[in-house]
């Protein structure tokens, strides 16, 4: 029986970085949703199945681990308690990550509980130094019955649509007008598609430019579709990283 051979383009191998019992969540349910017994996640997006190899961290390891884990990652995954109030741990590793140049999102879950403040996030994100945060998604509602609205098609409207969104609109055309500012910024367009979009993410992203930030829905839906979706477009194959102190950690 022949063995199946594996695009390297195809892999993404990521290391989940949070409160031990957040990632472990996280994992589980990715697990869970697609019938996973292993650490590698088969997803399929655009027609191509992707492999995406999953690793686990705990925020509350030794500094030294910590910065050697993530150093020789190819890209890391920061789980961001909303409903915690100080999360000094969380600036540290996004610090880590832009001083070893890994491509990095951030992912926030505990937003169903009543002392989330997904802003408070966002605010923490950038006062990290090096990448900027870029929401790709935000919560809307409170308490387990909250949503969660995608920017990057939004974003690709122009603003009378935008508006015509009626009530969840107003805070969607704020965030989509920082998205769209964020990723001009340094090469300006007249009008973006959602492709067009995706590409400027990605390469920010792989640049150490940005931090997207997904929202973790509560865990009465397994949703998860957007987070893989994020990881394939947006962070790095092993092929692209290819930087020579990952290979001599090894």
């Amino acid at each position: 029986m022949g063995t199946k051979a594996i695009d390297p383009q195809s892999i993404r191998n990521v290391t989940i970085i949070g409160e031990a019992g957040e990632t472990a969540r996280v994992v589980r349910r990715l697990r869970r949703c697609l019938g996973a017994t292993e650490n590698a996640i088969h997803w399929s997006m655009d027609g191509v199945e992707h492999t995406i190899r999953v690793a686990e961290l705990s925020g509350d390891a030794l500094i030294a681990d910590l910065e050697r884990s993530i150093r020789v990652a190819d890209a890391v995954i920061v789980v961001v308690d909303a409903a915690a109030h100080a999360t000094p741990r969380l600036e540290t590793i996004l610090r880590v990550a832009d001083d070893h140049q890994v491509a990095r999102l951030c992912l926030v879950g505990g937003l169903d509980q009543p002392t989330a403040d997904f802003d408070r996030c966002v605010r923490t994100i950038a006062d990290a130094r090096g990448a900027a945060p870029l929401a790709l998604q935000i919560p809307v509602g409170a308490g387990v019955g909250f949503d969660v609205i995608d920017l990057v098609p939004l974003s690709a409207l122009d603003a009378a649509a935008t508006e015509s969104l009626g009530s969840p609109g107003q805070p969607a055309e704020r965030w989509c007008r920082s998205l769209v500012a964020t990723l001009t910024e340094q090469h300006p367009a007249d009008s973006l598609t959602v492709p067009d979009l995706h590409t400027r993410i990605r390469r920010r992203t792989r640049n150490g430019d940005i931090v997207p930030i997904l929202c973790a829905t509560p865990l009465t839906r397994d949703d998860i579709a957007p987070l893989l979706d994020a990881i394939v477009r947006y962070l790095p194959s092993p092929l692209y990283v290819c930087q020579p102190e990952h290979a001599l950690d090894y």
